[in-house]
């Protein structure tokens, strides 16, 4: 659900202290806040976004602004479909690709 336009977008003020803090060249700011909106302050900086395990690398770009940091850190790894035929497409993959004349 988007968020009341009276109340403004969310963004963590320990997360805005810290980017005062730090210039935008500076590591990358470790943050477990996911919910916070990427504000236009944030661009050009990185950020160590928690997934729930680890954290996830992420430099802010203009086009993020608006969206939340978590949509960047993906908290699911997907490994593949399993079975036969994905066996098969792997081997067939992996194989030397034929010499041409």
């Amino acid at each position: 659900m988007s968020r009341s336009s009276k109340k403004g977008p969310f963004v963590d003020p320990k997360l805005l202290q810290k980017i005062a803090k730090q210039s935008a060249d500076g590591p990358a700011i470790k943050t477990w806040s996911r919910a916070s909106e990427i504000a236009p302050e944030m661009v050009g900086y990185m950020f160590a976004v928690h997934n729930g395990k680890n954290f996830i690398e992420v430099r802010v770009r203009e086009d993020m602004v608006g969206h939340r940091l978590g949509e960047f850190a993906p908290t699911r790894k997907f490994v593949r479909h399993g079975g036969k035929m994905q066996k098969e497409l792997e081997a067939a993959a992996s194989a030397p690709a034929p010499a041409k004349k």
